[in-house]
């Protein structure tokens, strides 16, 4: 399957994704539509019985008398008649006033209970289902906070095939990003607790990015993820450089400090211009190009890197990584072992094929 061909899939999940979103949204619509309609026909039986009891051939009554009799006669209560109905045609108004505004006001109030059971219903639906693609993930990553920062980092898992969980405490931030992007995952909860972490899937996650906006916060999740998943890599956001030390003692592997890292790409903007918008380009490239990393497996077989035959458009052998030391574009000969790192610049799909070559998918 070409790249193309990728991002075609991608685009319809997401178009009918968006479309069942529209269908639930339209049922919605038509339910309110029909209480709309409901409520104006039940304010004309209200006002053609009170006009009706206001106009009767009996002694005068108040506007307040026909619409109390109105009311009482719509909702069957049938207290004392206030305006007394002698005659035959007088009767039969009545009966319609009652049979036409009960079945409007009955219809009202059923439609109200079906608009918030299908709210509630579905929103239930869609949670346990939800909840069930979570269950079913593996290798994948945890998103704790979905500021301006967790949702570059939720960009970049999508755009590069990366399957990931949103936690965010904030119910109106999801809602607003989820009906943007159908197909996210999400739990609405505190990442610092362990129950909705362990809902995310934490003992089977690859990562955990603790990028709330509060360091406190984020070094809670990296202390409660460790603990619940020591497997998955953490990478902790930090404002202050005090707290960085901290963070890494909760359990970080690593930690981000936006302040610093600007202040240094600042200074890259400056000295290395041509350098940083090649990364830039990288990063905006249609082809989805990426500098990415793969560890050989411990049941490695020991070979050449000419055995491997690394031969393919969707990536570039950078270097390898063994130990502390780096060696740069690697000659045919040079011995590959378990416990190396491969560093590739690759597309999505380059990155998945030397991971099933390497069978790590």
């Amino acid at each position: 399957m070409t790249l193309d061909k990728i991002h075609r899939s991608r685009t319809q999940s997401r178009v009918l994704a968006f479309l069942r979103s529209i269908g639930h949204s339209g049922q919605l619509s038509r339910i309110l539509r029909r209480i709309y309609i409901s409520v104006l026909v039940l304010a004309g039986f209200i006002l053609l019985g009170t006009l009706g009891f206001y106009w009767a051939d009996v002694e005068p009554r108040s506007l307040s008398d026909a619409f109390y009799m109105t009311i009482m006669t719509v909702t069957t209560v049938g207290y004392a008649e206030i305006v007394p109905m002698p005659s035959l045609g007088g009767r039969l108004f009545v009966g319609l006033i009652s049979i036409g505004g009960f079945g409007t006001l009955t219809f009202v109030f059923t439609t109200l209970s079906v608009f918030f059971l299908e709210s509630d219903l579905d929103h239930s639906l869609r949670r346990g289902r939800m909840q069930k693609k979570i269950d079913g993930l593996s290798g994948h990553y945890i998103v704790c906070g979905f500021g301006r920062v967790g949702r570059n980092v939720a960009s970049e898992l999508a755009v590069t095939g990366r399957a990931f969980v949103v936690i965010e405490s904030n119910a109106l931030v999801l809602q607003e990003h989820a009906g943007k992007e159908p197909g996210m995952l999400w739990l609405h909860g505190d990442a610092t607790d362990d129950e909705v972490l362990l809902q995310a899937g934490i003992e089977r996650a690859a990562g955990v990015f603790a990028v709330i906006s509060d360091d406190a916060k984020n070094m809670m999740v990296s202390l409660t993820a460790k603990q619940l998943g020591p497997q998955a890599r953490v990478v902790a956001r930090s404002h202050e450089v005090q707290n960085s030390v901290k963070m890494r003692k909760a359990g970080a592997d690593a930690v981000v400090l936006p302040d610093f890292t600007g202040g240094m790409r600042i200074v890259s903007m400056m000295v290395r211009p041509h350098v940083v918008g090649f990364l830039d380009e990288m990063m905006r490239s249609d082809r989805l190009v990426r500098m990415e990393e793969i560890p050989l497996p411990a049941d490695f077989i020991p070979c050449r890197l000419l055995d491997l035959k690394l031969d393919s458009p969707e990536y570039i052998l950078i270097a390898i990584r063994e130990a502390s030391r780096w060696h740069f574009n690697p000659a045919g000969e040079y011995r590959l072992a378990a416990g190396q790192e491969l560093m590739l610049m690759a597309t999505a799909k380059g990155r998945l094929e030397v991971e099933q070559m390497l069978g790590l998918a």
